[in-house]
């Protein structure tokens, strides 16, 4: 290919360099790859073979993967990865932008449920590593996300509750690390609770199956208030705090409370809040949090606005609403997911091509995640987008001598010693990690 030249006032500048990449820090994606069998399980776990585009999908599946973690959010920008030196410091070729689009749309439903499969032993062998709670109580945080499509041709697209052409895919995430836990993707006009209770079984088998042995408690909001999320909850032993809608029996509840329990807790500026519990169902607790604004604008909003959950947690009611508030974190991962993993994009007109996205967009979630907390270099809640500048996209430039490739970095990179230590220890034997 002829080199893209052009000349500047204080520059001649030609597009010519085959030793030098953007990307220097795709050396620990693609050791994380090797470190968790990420390709090879892809290829066994994920079924194409017919379907025109469907073979090797494991190194296609890596291709999304590292697109995504770089920054990417469609499948065109896969020719990021195609650029320079890039592909000398990967382990796999690079598939083109039209073969990623021709793999995505081999996808059936089944071939979605064998993606999710290998993300959950994914999210196995990283916890195997050392990068999971163990026998720490953990919180999953369910939620449902609104992705906007533009184009009424693609599948399963609607005008959701938002009012917006959308798909609307399930999500549950761990609270602290903010890793992506199970998603699943479902039409733009599926209600908020639509298949949650199957979804919050799922989540429970997966995350008791990559290793997590101590308590585990459910929060979620009122859009998965329902009899059946509970008993499935029950059912598993899991402890939740669920958002309750102000329907009638919960409002007779809140009317039983007597004046003097309210308890006043610091919450909200310029007003008041307070807590109070009221008798509910047996074995459920109904905690109910009411506020009103104070002050010039008290006129305006005389009264109480109330927000109930219910839950079969033990302690003090206080910090159970407090607790229970913390389920708005989960937004944060949300937001990563779209800004920083493409989540925001669905790039095909076929459905089950989007739901294969979702999955790989969790995939490379996690993977950020889990290099962040390798070798301790950084807290396990970082974004996507400081995770990158950090670690992943700056320059380098790759040489050879005695038959050895030598990866040049930036001289005084400011976070090369934690990138080191990422470096150091997910090259060392896995039972020393």
């Amino acid at each position: 290919m002829r080199p893209v030249s052009h000349k500047s006032s204080r520059f001649s500048i030609v597009f010519d360099d085959d030793k030098s990449l953007s990307y220097g820090g795709l050396v620990l994606v693609d050791d994380l790859a090797k470190k968790l069998g990420l390709i090879d399980s892809c290829n066994s776990m994920v079924d194409l073979n017919g379907y025109p585009g469907g073979a090797s999908p494991g190194r296609k599946v890596m291709t999304l993967i590292e697109t995504l973690i770089v920054g990417g959010d469609c499948i065109d920008d896969a020719n990021l990865l195609r650029s320079g030196a890039s592909e000398k410091v990967l382990s796999h070729a690079v598939m083109a932008p039209s073969t990623l689009g021709s793999f995505l749309r081999c996808f059936t439903f089944g071939n979605v449920r064998q993606l999710d499969k290998l993300a959950g032993e994914m999210l196995k062998r990283a916890w195997s590593l050392g990068l999971g709670p163990n026998d720490e109580d953990i919180t999953i945080d369910i939620d449902s996300t609104v992705c906007e499509v533009y184009g009424k041709k693609k599948e399963g697209s609607y005008y959701g509750y938002t009012k917006v052409l959308c798909q609307h895919p399930l999500l549950a995430t761990l609270a602290g690390s903010g890793e992506a836990l199970h998603i699943r993707h479902r039409k733009g006009s599926a209600h908020t609770g639509r298949g949650a209770e199957r979804f919050t079984t799922e989540t429970i088998n997966r995350v008791r199956n990559a290793g997590a042995t101590g308590n585990i408690t459910l929060r979620a909001d009122s859009g998965f208030y329902s009899q059946y999320v509970v008993q499935a909850c029950d059912k598993k032993g899991v402890k939740y705090s669920i958002t309750a809608k102000l329907a009638g029996p919960i409002k007779k509840a809140i009317e039983s409370i007597e004046e003097d329990s309210w308890i006043p807790i610091d919450y909200t500026l310029n007003g008041e809040a307070q807590v109070g519990e009221a008798n509910y169902k047996e074995g459920q607790r109904l905690i109910v949090r009411r506020t009103r604004i104070t002050g010039d604008q008290a006129d305006l909003f005389p009264n109480y606005r109330y927000h109930a959950f219910v839950t079969n947690c033990e302690g003090d009611k206080v910090e159970l609403d407090a607790f229970h508030r913390n389920h708005a974190t989960v937004e944060l991962d949300i937001r990563d997911l779209k800004e920083g993993v493409g989540l925001n994009h669905m790039p095909s007109g076929r459905f089950n091509a989007n739901g294969a996205w979702c999955v790989i967009a969790t995939l490379a979630h996690n993977m950020m995640r889990w290099l962040s907390s390798i070798g301790e270099s950084q807290t396990k809640r970082i974004t996507a987008k400081s995770f990158r500048k950090k670690f992943i996209v700056f320059a380098a430039r790759i040489t050879k001598s005695a038959r050895t490739f030598i990866l040049h970095l930036p001289e005084s990179w400011p976070y090369a010693k934690a990138w080191i230590k990422t470096l150091n220890a997910l090259q060392l034997p896995q039972d020393s990690t």
